[in-house]
């Protein structure tokens, strides 16, 4: 990700975003570097502007103390906090200057193909954010991306990319295994049953809310839909499905300056009353009202 990047990319062709681009990579799609290094990569300020990435981000702090939003969520962080984000979800960071610590980005093909890493790549869902204090986790983790480290800064010409894959699988399937925090489920719980129905819900949410759509598609019944997002995430497949419709629709309303009613069609709403009355059910405010509160904070 460079400066020239900046709000070089669009998702829906409102939100600004990065494309992975970095100004010097041994291999295509992966590159380490600090959290300092980037706010001083990109020192127009972009950072600290809400924007999404098309790409993964895991980084764990290590020095100093600080805030990151993500999808209207503000995370305190500290030594030993770590942070996944995912493709598509909005962020904004804090004051460069405040924190540091040791940063990857990689896109979403530069993983090997195991089934571990293929299942916690496609999980845009995923915790964003864990405290590990300073204690073993945080050590185990801190050694893992020292050889991740060491492997991306050998002299030019003999960085092994099959060795970066390999030792990247190795830190996603270490932060896989750590406990998952403040989750009224387990998203392994669900199997390949809620694997499958949260891709297809990635790629449908703004054409199709009915859950016996995606049953359709996924050749289950809704039935077994229901049974796998209860066991994932303890709510029924609708509840799932509505609230992927009403994160996006508060992420449009407030980072954007598009008309309600244009939103509206672009989340599938034939019309902008129906959008109302749904936006208002599942967030407890009008559309409006959410609009103004979040643009008067920014």
């Amino acid at each position: 990700m460079s400066a020239s990047e900046a709000a070089a990319t669009t998702h829906d062709g409102s939100i600004p975003g990065f494309g992975f681009n970095p100004p010097t990579a041994p291999v295509a799609g992966f590159e380490l570097t600090e959290l300092a290094s980037l706010h001083e990569r990109m020192a127009d300020g972009s950072l600290q502007r809400v924007h999404r990435v098309d790409f993964h981000t895991v980084t764990l702090i290590t020095e100093g103390s600080g805030e990151h939003a993500v999808d209207f969520v503000t995370y305190h962080c500290r030594p030993g906090t770590l942070l996944w984000i995912r493709p598509g979800q909005v962020q904004r960071f804090g004051r460069p200057g405040t924190m540091t610590g040791t940063h990857l980005l990689f896109t979403p093909t530069f993983p090997p193909h195991l089934a571990g890493t293929d299942r916690v790549v496609r999980e845009w869902y995923g915790p964003v954010c864990r405290q590990l204090g300073t204690g073993h986790e945080y050590a185990a983790l801190s050694a893992l991306l020292s050889r991740v480290r060491a492997e991306f800064t050998r002299p030019d010409g003999t960085v092994s990319q099959e060795i970066l894959q390999l030792l990247l699988a190795t830190v996603l399937l270490h932060i896989d295994r750590l406990p998952q925090p403040g989750t009224n489920g387990d998203p392994h719980a669900g199997g390949e049953v809620y694997a499958r129905f949260r891709a297809q819900l990635e790629c449908s949410y703004a054409t199709t809310r009915r859950a016996e759509d995606y049953a359709h598609r996924l050749g289950y019944t809704v039935k077994t839909l229901t049974r796998a997002c209860l066991a994932a995430t303890g709510q029924p497949v609708k509840q799932v499905i509505d609230a992927r419709v009403a994160l996006e629709a508060q992420r449009l309303l407030a980072h954007t300056d598009e008309p309600v009613a244009i939103i509206a069609r672009r989340l599938g709403f034939s019309e902008p009353t129906n959008f109302g009355k749904f936006f208002t059910r599942h967030t407890g405010t009008t559309p409006g009202a959410f609009r103004r509160t979040h643009h008067a904070a920014q």
